[in-house]
């Protein structure tokens, strides 16, 4: 069993061994597709994109829409993390997310299009570049610095290098579990920026800061669209109370049924086959 498998697994005592040992079978066990399952529109920008802010590199995806060669329409974009379990079963580990697919069907049925821009994790870092505060168990925080990468690196060259509609009404940040963590917190530290915002099955379970943050930050954000949810059986201590716990903070911050909607599915649990079916219903609400 692997480093992630563990720090996953450790955050998930408030779920039904039954259901614990499922998922953790299906982390372990990778999915060797010989064949990609991506989309033609799909492309890989740069297996080695330069994060200055933590001095790494990371493989960084782009969904195109349908119609991008076909004129000069400019689109929103959608920064989602997680990059690999996003569109090509061969490189996800449990699953991926089916975006491009779901987006293509979108494009061809209700004429709604967008740019992705997806981010590798990074693997064994993936919790502390997640994690925009410190943790006493899984260390140091590097969200703060993986923020500023999105926001003063990411996002400056997509917007130089394809057709973006700029504003933050264009831009949403998206991401599942710590990437439900980082997209709120990006959302509501830079809502200039992001002022749309797909939250995941947060892990709000990660700092008490996070709802202090939520607190101060709230009222100056509160013109950010936030489509947040989390599933009944991904259990109510770690998972469900911290997010009914969030949601009203951010509705005394100001927030109306409009700016913030949240769910808590009976059958959800915390896997990438439950975030991908609901990718749908948060992208058309958000946009």
């Amino acid at each position: 069993m692997n480093i992630l498998l563990l720090i996953i697994l450790s955050t998930m005592s408030g779920i039904t061994a039954r259901n614990k040992k499922a998922f953790a079978q299906s982390l372990a066990t990778p999915h060797h597709f010989q064949e990609s399952t991506a989309a033609a529109n799909v492309k890989i920008l740069a297996t080695d994109f330069e994060i200055p802010q933590l001095q790494r590199k990371r493989r960084i995806w782009v969904y195109l829409p349908l119609d991008y060669e076909q004129g000069k329409k400019r689109y929103p974009v959608l920064y989602m993390q997680d990059g690999q379990n996003l569109f090509d079963a061969k490189t996800s580990f449990a699953g991926e997310w089916r975006v491009d697919e779901t987006l293509n069907n979108l494009a061809q049925t209700q004429n709604k299009s967008c740019i992705v821009v997806g981010i590798d994790n990074g693997s064994e870092k993936r919790m502390g570049e997640y994690a925009p505060w410190d943790h006493p168990r899984f260390g140091k925080g590097e969200g703060v610095a993986y923020t500023k990468f999105m926001v003063e690196t990411l996002k400056p060259y997509i917007d130089k290098n394809f057709r973006t509609l700029k504003g933050p009404e264009s831009t949403a940040v998206i991401g599942s579990s710590m990437g439900g963590l980082i997209a709120f917190y990006a959302a509501l530290e830079y809502p200039e920026v992001f002022g749309r915002a797909g939250v995941f099955s947060p892990s709000f379970w990660h700092s008490e800061a996070a709802f202090e943050f939520a607190k101060t930050k709230g009222p100056e954000a509160k013109k950010l669209k936030i489509y947040m949810f989390t599933g009944a059986l991904e259990g109510k201590a770690e998972m469900v109370a911290p997010m009914e716990r969030m949601a009203k903070i951010l509705k005394e911050a100001g927030f109306t049924k409009r700016r913030l909607y949240t769910a808590l599915p009976k059958d959800g649990n915390h896997s990438e086959a439950f975030w991908a079916r609901e990718f749908e219903g948060a992208y058309s609400w958000l946009f």
